[in-house]
């Protein structure tokens, strides 16, 4: 008798979306197929159990009692150490290594020559030692004698410009173009037609990461046919195929860890040169090598956020409308492209034109930075805004508002202008007596924090009721461990305590890099498709027991399994499952996750007008977001926003000496970041009014426009406009006594 051909499962229906990828921390869009209707969802965000409440971090007793282990904690049997020579110079080549002496040294086993023939910037790397103590390499590093080619450097982005400005790269101009867009015969001709206009330039420093955690990995190569790499890195499956080209290894025999980190915020993607020279290192000595940045190789060559010089002029009626913009905006990279947002960012300004251009200097190339681009494009507009504002005597909320097409900015701008107070500020910009002025200021931001579709999670309950939740990527210190065992613990009726978390290995289930606010948006759909496959397994385990029901009518609730009037212990329910338990594998669901949020800050400040000193007062944000997965940690992310922000606004730069070409602040004792005492009143509001049922990342969208609050604020103060950041207190006197507002007699 002939077989009959088994019917095909019929395939399910697709659609086209575009999704964000990371790559080296910056967003790129590509299109993907999903399904189109992939099953159930979130529900509705104020139904939850435990998502969308306050939930105590899982790892926050490791870390607190300092048992959590880092890569900077790894000590291998027959580890050696490595430090790196750097270059003195803002630009040389070298002409002569002289190694000799050093690898004389008691306990020095390799010395490497670090891959670049020319040396763009002071810190570039020369070579790198490996010894038996980090001190040892240190003294290796001092006795290498180095001849130098020093060539012609630039730091300065106004020296660079010039035309007969050494060329940082010899084949290609500092100034290079890379985007035009609008009209200039129109944006012209409707800057004619304005009532006001504002004309000027506004700059943003390059800032550092400051990791607590330096760039470093310890590669574990004994000669063999495999390799464990522990990494600080924000990507665990970033590593393991450079990783293998350097030791000659296949990329499966590459194991990667990342137990936890300490902060990348963009900075740690891939191998890297530390991973680079840490693989030939250990390939060479056939032993464990170590090598962490010290805290100066921080600071001069594990990059920084791209700097920005904006020329804009902007036109606008008197009813508050703006007409016209035209914007020329360089990007400042050092030796790399920077990155910067378009304006008019995300306002509506009539007829606009603008210009982008990269412009090189001899200093570390910027890499990704929270939010790449965004704070300087956000920085400049916002003050121009405001400007605008205050030059035709109309509120600075109400301008705003009249020149932003989505309501949902609306609807912020006045729950932060009530919770801050708006009502105080002052009507006339340095208006109020005395040398303590107070003022406000607002501003808007925006961000994507979509998914994307690389995750692969394992849910495995077993027989003695244990639970599970397997992915190999780590926790940039979001909240992830944590999150994960939510989503499973309440799709299963579970407590915290019942649900195990496991990441941070490349040899788990596949995960996106930890960058753009893609991580929750990524990850949590994935655990989320993982646990409802495991409750359904599981109700078709045990509906024997509870009267067979489908599947979709079993409850989990209460450590409970229940079905027609009848319940089952979780303990009794696991032990219906088979000896090996089940486990389910969860993918990507579009469904679960969106794309693009909003923020509004509000600040206010204090400004001495004797000394120049700022002093913050108070800042509210306002983030919405989907889905809160966890409203302690959104709340944390938000004020870490905002804090980061406050060192960019009034403290932070890296300072470089122009005959010199290198960094004169390259440690935590001059470079100054915001401190406890700095700290202002600090109110993050989850804007609960977003009903969207899905998850967004929201970590970069929150750093976005405390800088430009914290300028207005300053303006409303004291009645100067400081264009350049940090706002230091040379910088407001300046501009107080250019203004006439204080006397020169002294």
């Amino acid at each position: 008798m002939q077989q009959q051909p088994q019917a095909q499962p019929t395939p399910k229906p697709k659609k086209k979306i575009r999704v964000p990828r990371v790559v080296d921390g910056v967003e790129q869009m590509v299109e993907i197929e999903v399904d189109a209707d992939a099953g159930p969802g979130w529900g509705p965000n104020d139904k939850h159990t435990l998502l969308n409440k306050r939930i105590t971090r899982v790892d926050g007793s490791l870390k607190a009692t300092g048992a959590a282990l880092y890569t900077y904690d790894q000590r291998l049997p027959g580890m050696l150490h490595a430090r790196i020579l750097r270059c003195p110079h803002g630009h040389a080549r070298v002409t002569k290594l002289d190694t000799e002496a050093a690898a004389k040294i008691p306990g020095v086993k390799a010395i490497i020559p670090a891959p670049l023939t020319e040396l763009r910037f002071a810190g570039a790397p020369v070579a790198a030692v490996a010894a038996t103590t980090p001190e040892i390499a240190g003294d290796a590093v001092r006795a290498i004698k180095v001849t130098y080619e020093v060539l012609p450097h630039v730091v300065h982005a106004h020296a660079a410009i010039k035309p007969d400005a050494p060329k940082v790269v010899a084949e290609e101009n500092n100034l290079q173009e890379k985007n035009k867009n609008g009209d200039p015969a129109k944006a012209e001709e409707a800057m004619a037609t304005a009532d006001a206009t504002v004309e000027g330039e506004y700059i943003t420093q390059r800032v550092h990461h400051t990791c607590l955690e330096t760039h470093g990995m310890v590669v574990d190569y004994r000669g063999g046919d495999s390799a464990t790499i522990y990494a600080s890195t924000q990507g665990t499956f970033t590593i393991a195929a450079d990783a293998a080209k350097q030791l000659g290894l296949t990329e499966s025999n590459v194991t990667v860890s990342v137990e936890h980190m300490g902060g990348g915020f963009g900075s740690k993607f891939g191998l890297g040169l530390e991973g680079l020279l840490a693989c030939r290192l250990s390939k060479q000595t056939k032993a464990p090598v170590k090598l962490m940045f010290t805290r100066y190789d921080e600071f001069v060559m594990a990059g920084n956020r791209s700097g920005s010089w904006q020329k804009l002029k902007a036109g606008v009626k008197n009813d508050g409308t703006i007409v016209a913009l035209q914007a020329r905006q360089y990007r400042l990279g050092g030796i790399g492209q920077g990155s910067q947002a378009g304006q008019p960012y995300i306002y509506r300004m009539g007829d606009t034109y603008r210009e982008i251009y990269a412009l090189h200097t001899n200093e570390d190339s910027a890499v990704a930075m929270r939010a790449p681009g965004h704070p300087q494009a956000s920085f400049a507009v916002e003050s121009l805004v405001d400007e605008l504002a205050y030059k035709i005597k109309m509120d600075p909320v109400a301008f705003r508002k009249k020149n932003l097409r989505d309501e949902v900015y609306h609807r912020q701008l006045d729950r932060g202008a009530k919770e801050i107070g708006w009502s105080r500020r002052n009507p006339v910009a340095g208006g109020n007596s005395g040398p303590l002025k107070r003022g406000m200021g607002c501003a808007v931001g925006t961000w994507g924090g979509g998914g994307n579709n690389q995750c692969k999670v394992d849910v495995t309950i077993s027989r003695d009721g244990s639970v599970l939740v397997a992915v190999g990527t780590q926790d940039l210190g979001t909240g992830t461990r944590t999150y994960t065992r939510a989503i499973v613990a309440e799709e299963l009726g579970l407590t915290m305590k019942d649900v195990k978390e496991r990441i941070g290995n490349s040899k788990l289930g596949a995960a996106n890099p930890s960058g753009g606010s893609t991580t929750a948006p990524s990850l949590s759909p994935s655990v989320k498709d993982a646990a409802i496959k495991a409750r359904m397994l599981m109700a078709e385990r045990v509906a024997s027991l509870l009267g067979n029901p489908k599947p979709e009518e079993v409850v989990f609730s209460g450590r409970k399994v229940s079905a027609n009037g009848q319940s089952l212990s979780w303990q009794q329910a696991t032990a219906a499952l088979p000896a090996a338990g089940i486990t389910s594998h969860g993918e990507w669901r579009a469904d679960l996750q969106a794309r693009g949020v909003h923020g509004v800050c509000f600040a206010e400040v204090e400004v001495d007008v004797e000394t120049g000193h700022v002093k913050p007062i108070k800042m509210v944000h306002i983030q919405d977001g989907g889905l809160p997965l966890n409203r302690l940690t959104m709340e944390s992310q938000i004020n870490g926003g905002v804090i980061q922000s406050l060192g960019m606004a009034l403290w932070e730069g890296r300072v470089m000496d122009a005959d010199l070409g290198m960094q004169l602040n390259p440690g935590f004792g001059d470079y100054k970041l915001p401190g406890s005492l700095e700290m202002p009143e600090m109110v993050p509001i989850i804007d609960d009014d977003d009903k969207r049922e899905a998850v967004i990342g929201i970590a970069e969208g929150c750093i976005i426009p405390a800088l430009g609050a914290l300028a207005n604020a300053v303006f409303n103060a004291c009645g100067v406009r400081v264009r350049e950041l940090p706002i230091t207190p040379d910088k407001i006197l300046m501009a107080l006594m250019n203004s006439g507002s204080i006397s020169t007699a002294d």
